[in-house]
């Protein structure tokens, strides 16, 4: 027979191995877990129908459900379980920022290779061409306004064109899955001069960015500044363009003829005057706009657009030198009455 100890010492021990079992097969549910392809949530869901009113969004979302977020899962016949990557940064776009660009209602393979509709894509696709703007946009009558041609010819005479030949394209500034145009929507200049900026700091703020074109160090744009007073509120309120680029061409909106460091504005009259290059270039669209509404006498006149030194009106600045003539004759004649009493 069994002694008492020995039961004892086999009902812990089977205990104990029911325990194991039960831990063992729990880590085993949260590892299986941990490794599941991520599922499409209901806050995810009500994503991509936010956007489904828009033209191929349906056929876009096969490229956006791994491109569109931060990793992806596939299949692999070798591997037992579906296989997670991360998804490389310069590779994902924004859905939102998509469905907000000029380009919102493109197909994908309107620009990429149909080939990308594969999965794996093939290795040479990475080298790719990227359409240049004046690929559609240049010939074609619908987008005539906009100059594409004049836009090309500028660019190619920029100091970007010149230095860095065809490793510089139109993609280095304007990202085409989520550029929009602002200068001509927004009434809100400061929003234009924040989006308009961060296009030339995306590389010239970015020493990442800077350095795949050149092996200069980034300078340092604070101190490359510092002999221009209240930098903050120039940075804010002010396009790097305005200073940085030649005011050659009416028929551009934006001038992209980029100007060496050495040929930059530098004067303060050239913006603090009657002729003032931002009223040639920043506000242009909306005095135009001003003008067209109210005259063009009144759209100088009420004009929010101001700058100190450059919003002067010559019939105003005559009144008021009439008015304190006028002021300063009454005085010496007042004073003259007083004392011939």
């Amino acid at each position: 027979m069994l002694k008492k100890s020995n039961v004892r010492f086999a009902g812990l021990y089977m205990i104990l191995f029911v325990i194991s079992v039960f831990l063992i097969t729990m880590m085993k549910s949260s590892v299986t877990k941990a490794i599941e392809p991520v599922k499409n949530d209901s806050s995810c869901n009500n994503l991509i129908k936010k956007f489904a009113e828009h033209k191929n969004a349906g056929e876009n979302e096969k490229c956006f459900k791994c491109h569109g977020q931060s990793n992806y899962s596939y299949e692999n016949k070798n591997e037992i379980k579906p296989v997670r990557k991360r998804m490389y940064t310069e590779l994902i776009v924004d859905r939102t920022l998509f469905y907000e660009s000029n380009h919102r209602e493109f197909k994908c393979i309107d620009c990429h290779s149909e080939d990308y509709l594969s999965f794996p894509h093939a290795v040479n696709l990475r080298t790719e061409a990227k359409p240049n703007c004046i690929d559609c946009h240049g010939g074609d009558a619908k987008y005539a306004k906009y100059h594409f041609e004049n836009i090309e010819k500028e660019f190619q005479e920029s100091v970007h064109s010149e230095k860095h030949s065809d490793d510089f394209t139109c993609w280095m500034c304007h990202n085409g899955h989520i550029y929009k145009i602002t200068a001509r929507t927004n009434d809100n200049i400061k929003q234009t001069v924040a989006y308009d900026n961060a296009i030339c700091l995306g590389c010239h703020g970015d020493i990442t960015r800077y350095q795949v074109l050149t092996d200069k160090v980034n300078p340092n744009l604070i101190k490359k500044h510092d002999w221009l007073p209240n930098q903050e509120l120039h940075f804010k309120s002010v396009r790097c363009i305005e200073c940085h680029t030649k005011k050659i061409n009416d028929s551009v909106l934006v001038t992209h003829k980029i100007l060496p460091k050495k040929e930059a504005v530098k004067l303060c009259t050239e913006c603090h005057s009657n002729n003032s290059v931002l009223m040639a270039s920043l506000y242009k669209y909306k005095i135009r706009e001003v003008r067209s509404a109210k005259g063009f006498f009144n759209g100088v006149i009420v004009n929010d657009s101001y700058v100190i030194g450059a919003n002067r009106n010559y019939f105003l600045n005559v009144t008021s030198l009439i008015i304190f003539g006028l002021v300063i004759i009454g005085i010496i004649i007042h004073a003259f009455l007083r004392i011939s009493k």
